[in-house]
């Protein structure tokens, strides 16, 4: 299974450009057919640059065809992230005969000679599904006089109003404007101060309503993703606020930092507007600003996490977040190999094959005594990426320092770790790339996303425990058949 040299890296299941540099994704939504995934992107080069919107279509949010560049920049400045809705109602004008898309985005100029940069708010539209776009004549629509960092709009339409909101990152905080057409917009209110982490910049903001499992409780989840600060190790990450929403403002339910992913590679990640079934699916930009640009791909660097349908679960007494990938993904796996049930003892490993280029791990582990137990992906035999639990202090750690090249970061190769409520009982969803692993944990409560850079995918897995015994039950392997490989 070595990758090939040309395409070294690139995945299978998950979107990454054709060539040059890719970052947030941008305008996520579904119309007449397709799934619309737009997203950051420089067409001149694979490191940051001049920011265009990239833009591809897909049936299934998995296989995706990558089609022209949808925005390009203009006398108003380069074109940051920013949202697409559907104008079922032609509030715009835009859309006489049926309805369209419409693209709502950040225009972007640099300070020059002293002076800060400059960055607004603009609209696109579209009468022929996002082939073709043209800019509305009165760009900018909305601008601020001293905001520095006012950017990435995310749009909807809320029912209850009749109105348009966007949720705008404005600093440290997050700003709500309203609007009958996507044109004219007044303030409503801001959120932020005091509450969450600022450990850097706010960006990329998302609002939507969530259902809790198990009932017909619905909440407001607001989500805002953090920018590197050079000074932790994190890097860039997720946060999100569960609470109230009504119209005009935003109050949160609790006052702790709740990060959306425990992996160092997903962020800046939204959701897609105007799925017809009523999920609610996100998708998030599969890097970290403290290496993104020295990742040791050729020719085309990013890709984007899986797609995941979000929904909200109480957890040791706390709404929570869960993500689960959505269930498009199940039929690129029609080769599932039950595992039998087993012990594994200290000092022996318990290994399985895997054969493809992607494929899931499915594992439900019992602890029996073991202080430590966990998974070793093999890639070669000097690769691999670790999984390790440790029973005395809950607490999952992904290593991904023996996994292939790390020198291009002094942060890369450090832990990623997340603490579990209990390490008694643990169900993991492992989905394997070329070059990531995704892990869900106990049906979705927790994320783990990790970019690995191995000679190859590697051909077996194995579990293994520590100062005791574990069990291992209903788990299995998913792998595509041969000629299913995309």
């Amino acid at each position: 299974m070595a990758i090939q040299d040309l395409q070294k890296y690139r995945p299978e299941i998950h979107f990454a450009p054709k060539e040059n540099w890719m970052n947030d994704p941008n305008g996520l939504v579904y119309f007449e057919g397709e799934y619309h995934l737009f997203f950051q992107y420089n067409p001149n080069d694979s490191v940051w640059g001049p920011m265009h919107w990239g833009h591809a279509v897909s049936k299934d949010m998995i296989t995706w065809e990558e089609l022209d560049i949808a925005l390009y920049p203009d006398e108003n400045g380069t074109i940051f992230s920013g949202s697409a809705v559907v104008d079922w109602k032609n509030t715009t004008g835009f859309f006489p005969d049926e309805p369209g898309l419409v693209a709502i985005f950040t225009h972007h100029k640099d300070g020059v000679e002293g002076k800060p940069q400059v960055q607004t708010q603009s609209l696109a539209y579209s009468h022929d599904k996002g082939r073709s776009w043209t800019k509305y004549e009165g760009n900018p629509v909305l601008g601020h006089a001293t905001k520095v960092d006012f950017r990435d709009p995310k749009v909807f339409w809320l029912q209850d109003t009749d109105k348009w909101i966007m949720v705008l990152a404005t600093g440290q905080t997050i700003t709500f404007y309203s609007s009958p057409n996507l044109i004219d917009w007044q303030i409503e209110s801001e959120f932020g101060d005091n509450i969450g982490s600022h450990d850097g910049v706010w960006e990329c903001p998302d609002l939507l309503q969530l259902k809790v499992e198990g009932s017909n409780e619905e909440k407001w989840v607001l989500f805002v993703s953090i920018g590197d600060n050079p000074q932790l190790d994190a890097g860039s990450r997720t946060q999100y606020f569960i609470g109230s929403f009504d119209g005009s403002t935003f109050k949160a339910e609790h006052t702790d930092i709740r990060w959306l992913d425990f992996g160092k590679d997903n962020y800046a990640g939204v959701s897609f507007s105007d799925v017809l079934d009523g999920r609610r699916i996100y998708l998030g930009w599969m890097s970290n600003w403290r290496y993104a640009n020295e990742v040791p791909t050729e020719g085309w660097r990013s890709q984007m996490t899986l797609p995941r349908e979000l929904s909200l679960r109480e957890v040791a007494d706390k709404y929570q977040v869960v993500q689960k990938a959505v269930k498009e993904l199940d039929s690129y796996f029609s080769n599932k190999e039950d595992l039998e049930e087993t012990i594994v003892r200290e000092s022996e490993t318990k290994s399985y094959k895997m054969t493809n280029s992607y494929g899931e791990i499915v594992l439900n582990i019992q602890r029996v005594d073991a202080t430590q137990f966990g998974i070793t992906l093999k890639h070669t035999e000097e690769q691999s990426t670790t999984l390790k639990f440790d029973s005395k202090e809950d607490v999952l750690v992904l290593d991904r320092l023996k996994s292939g090249p790390h020198d291009f970061s002094e942060n890369f190769s450090k832990e990623q770790s997340l603490k579990l409520e209990d390490t008694t009982k643990v169900q993991l969803r492992l989905v394997i790339d070329s070059s990531s692993v995704e892990v869900f944990v106990n049906d979705g409560a927790y994320a783990l996303t990790s970019l690995i850079y191995p000679d190859e995918i590697g051909e077996e897995f194995s579990v293994f425990a520590v100062d005791g015994t574990v069990k291992i039950t209903d788990s299995y392997v998913s792998q595509p058949q041969k000629n299913q490989i995309t």
